[in-house]
């Protein structure tokens, strides 16, 4: 799909919402560990663990879609090649298509182990959410020279790791059209511009039903709404 049509990909962590988004024509569905704060009201990804991936992702699965189901490898379970193949063969078996994992050279040994073991591989670079504790909070990443420089190197290291595809996450928009024009992988943004090969948002944010904040970058509709109405008109004709 690089350079021939905009991909478009959401998250999805049940099967209604699978089979919805499927019915809409979405291509690639993401079994996203964001599932950890919008699904189960965690404060962040890291509390996610292998037994919920596996459960949300047989979820998902359940739907058939046409689309491609991709699942995280959540917090803690690729800490080396050995474990990143054996817990992206469980998600596999759960119906995943596809597993992604955050980081650049610091796993690029564990993309290509996954890889070479005969599983689809997606990437995740710009600002980390597995990280979050560590870095303070949600920031976009790419605004300094270093910052870029390592963004670079970092999406070399993938590609040369076999990556069929890499998400950009608050990757500042310039340096994100740079990488979308040298790989040779499409790049889906979230956060990052208008110039990825596509665009990812987590399906309750776009929906407008998410707890909490909904990201800047996203314009939600007004589905929380219509919601709250209809649960009132139900309540009040009682």
């Amino acid at each position: 799909m690089k350079g021939r049509e905009k991909i478009a990909a959401l998250t999805a962590y049940d099967y209604p919402t699978a089979r919805l988004l499927d019915e809409c024509g979405v291509p690639l569905l993401l079994v996203g560990d964001s599932l950890g704060m919008v699904v189960l009201g965690y404060p962040d990804t890291t509390h996610v663990t292998m037994q919920e991936m596996l459960h949300h992702t047989r979820a998902v699965a359940r739907a058939c879609p046409g689309a491609l189901i991709v699942a995280d490898l959540p917090f803690g379970s690729y800490e080396t090649p050995g474990a990143g193949v054996a817990n992206a063969r469980r998600l596999v078996e759960a119906g995943a298509e596809a597993v992604k994992a955050e980081g650049g050279r610091a796993i690029a040994g564990q993309a290509r182990a996954i890889v070479d073991a005969g599983i689809p591989f997606m990437g995740h670079l710009g600002m980390l959410p597995q990280h979050v504790r560590e870095e303070g909070g949600y920031h976009i990443k790419g605004k300094s020279d270093e910052e870029r420089d390592a963004l670079h190197h970092d999406a070399d290291a993938l590609e040369a790791a076999g990556v069929f595809a890499i998400v950009l996450e608050l990757v500042a928009p310039p340096v994100a059209r740079e990488l979308t024009a040298r790989m040779a992988v499409p790049t889906i943004g979230i956060g990052s511009g208008a110039d990825c090969d596509g665009q990812i948002l987590v399906t309750s944010d776009l929906f407008g039903t998410s707890p909490g904040r909904i990201p800047r970058h996203v314009q939600p509709s007004r589905l929380g709404d219509a919601m709250r109405a209809a649960v009132a008109a139900w309540k009040a004709g009682l």
